[in-house]
């Protein structure tokens, strides 16, 4: 597993990741992404979330709080609440 401390994740960074890892669960290119549309507009239920959150836990080899992905329904909400959330790890 990657260590948090390691180096450090920037919005950017988280961004570029969750992008690509929503792209691929949609089997589609990364580019055809907006940041800005809720997740749940690009038909992603519930089990989808479970499952991002899942491999966003073991990305950055923390737990994360379920309603995380809920409360900002986002890439670039996301993005924004996980490098707040990391920055406590620092």
């Amino acid at each position: 597993m990657s260590d948090p401390h390691a180096e450090p994740h920037t919005v950017d960074s988280l961004r570029e990741w969750l992008t690509n890892c929503v792209a691929s669960h949609l089997e589609r290119s990364a580019d055809t992404i907006d940041t800005s549309v809720r997740l749940s507009d690009y038909g992603l239920d519930s089990l989808y979330v479970l499952s991002v959150a899942g491999e966003l836990e073991d990305h950055l080899d923390i737990s994360l709080d379920p309603t995380l992905l809920w409360d900002n329904p986002t890439i670039d909400a996301l993005s924004e609440a996980l490098a707040q959330e990391l920055a406590q790890y620092a």
